[in-house]
């Protein structure tokens, strides 16, 4: 495979590839940059033993899927229901293979598993183990959706081991919870261009290269001559708006943990171990093994074809502090404390159902306290309740926001603390919105001053004797 391609892939185009994995990529090609070979073992067989299939993949006809759909083969390892889908290496564009090949994974390949386990009914959960540096912008932004539309209907989990930067981030970015080692590092939101001027080198070595071209921007950014200002310009806009259109993304599958303003404001730097949690970039810091082996544990215990995002739980503050208090707790208490827990939440849900003493004060409406409901299904690890927590809460925002814009003032904070419900808080909020409504069509006006004072009429004085006299007799 010539330079020539691979300079194609690498250069004057943008790039969701972390900076300096991008400059180690150009050192290591400068040597070759006039046309010598790059032994790229493509063709021959991969690790898992299998034939790679050519670099190429149809967009339109004869992809990945169909042809899995043909062999009735498994495009990835599963372990209970999980489908475990690998991400690593440089990630491109039309790539014909699925898993990695020469160090890259291609997003057709990743397509084709997702698409796989989307139609797979005995896969109950997805999970991503990432480890890349990047990669292209063509097909990034399609595959991120895609996995975004996936969990909705199956859980979706993003192992970090050890890196997801740029094009890996934005699909690590789309999973219901990222999770990451100490190590582990992520981020790098940003684009970029890589441009190579050989106009010295080539007057060095005596030789010219003359363009001939039809059209005044045909040649904008070739290699053969520095590169002007105005060019340099209009490469700036075109990756400025991809990195917004990245920043968004990543924003619709952080929903509530971080904006697109917040995204920006990270300039494209990485986070690593704990401070990509506190930036909200994961969710997570720990041992990948325990992260996996819990995420096991909450499918297992979740019943067949039952939705997890579905699952919604509302609880009390105390169950909330006590939830929060274990959260830096070692692993062996942590089944433990979430089985008290929940026993402490049954038996409030007990007494909430148990008959009023005669002495006992009376409940208040439902509609204006949810602070004991009933769990609608137990979560099998801290973990579940902390994203349903979070979910919960999200929720809870968007009512009081939507209520602000109805001129009604819901403080949301007491809302978490007290455990209220979603559901309890909109159907107070549709009430104070009905009785304002209605108060609005009632009007009460003095009686007036100007105007004469209204005359019984004599047939109705002359009824209302009559009437009178008859009752008396």
């Amino acid at each position: 495979m010539l330079h020539a391609q691979i300079a194609a892939r690498a250069f004057n185009t943008p790039l969701l590839v972390e900076p300096s994995k991008a400059m180690a990529f150009l050192s290591g090609l400068g040597p070759r940059i006039l046309g010598r070979r790059v032994e790229l073992a493509e063709g021959v067989d991969s690790e898992d033993g299998a034939a790679s299939l050519p670099a190429r993949a149809g967009i339109l006809a004869g992809n990945l899927t169909e042809r899995l759909q043909q062999h009735g083969n498994a495009p990835y390892p599963v372990v209970d229901g999980i489908a475990v889908i690998e991400i690593s290496g440089v990630l491109i564009h039309r790539g014909g293979w699925i898993g990695q090949s020469s160090g890259q994974t291609s997003y057709e390949g990743i397509t084709a598993q997702i698409e796989a386990a989307a139609r797979d009914p005995s896969i109950r959960a997805v999970a991503l183990e990432i480890d890349s540096f990047g990669g292209e912008v063509a097909g990034v932004f399609d595959l991120a959706d895609q996995i975004r539309v996936l969990r909705r209907n199956k859980p979706v989990w993003a192992f970090v081991a050890e890196h997801a930067f740029s094009a890996g981030y934005a699909l690590a970015s789309q999973a219901d919870r990222i999770l990451l080692p100490r190590t582990g590092a992520v981020g790098s939101i940003g684009v970029v261009v890589m441009h190579a001027d050989l106009s010295g080198q080539l007057d060095q070595d005596g030789v010219r290269v003359t363009l001939i071209h039809s059209g005044r921007h045909k040649v904008d950014g070739n290699p053969y001559a520095p590169l002007p200002e105005s060019v340099r310009d209009d490469i700036q806009r075109e990756i400025d708006v991809l990195r917004f259109l990245f920043a968004e993304t990543v924003a619709a599958g952080r929903a509530g943990r971080l904006s697109q303003e917040a995204a920006l404001e990270t300039e494209a730097a990485t986070f690593r171990g704990t401070d990509a949690v506190a930036a909200g970039l994961a969710d997570e810091v720990i041992d990948l093994a325990r992260g996996f082996a819990g995420f096991r544990q909450m499918i297992s215990s979740t019943p067949p074809h039952s939705s997890i995002r579905a699952q919604r739980v509302a609880l009390p503050q105390n169950r909330q502090e006590a939830l929060m208090a274990q959260e830096n707790q070692p692993d062996d208490s942590i089944q433990e404390t979430e089985a008290d827990v929940m026993e402490n939440a049954e038996g409030e849900n007990d007494a909430a159902d148990a008959p009023a003493s005669p002495t006992a004060a009376p409940k208040p409406p439902a509609a204006t306290s949810a602070a004991v409901v009933p769990v609608a299904s137990q979560p099998s690890n801290l973990a579940e309740l902390s994203v349903q927590l979070r979910e919960a809460a999200a929720e809870i925002a968007e009512i009081a926001a939507q209520a602000g814009r109805l001129g009604i003032a819901i403080d949301a904070a007491k809302a978490l603390r007290e455990g209220t419900a979603p559901e309890a808080l909109r159907k107070l909020v549709l009430q104070r919105a009905s009785a304002a409504a209605d108060a609005r069509d009632i009007v009460a006006a003095p009686p007036s001053a100007v105007l004469p004072k209204s005359v019984e009429s004599p047939i109705v004085a002359a009824a209302k004797k009559a009437a009178s006299a008859g009752s008396r007799g």
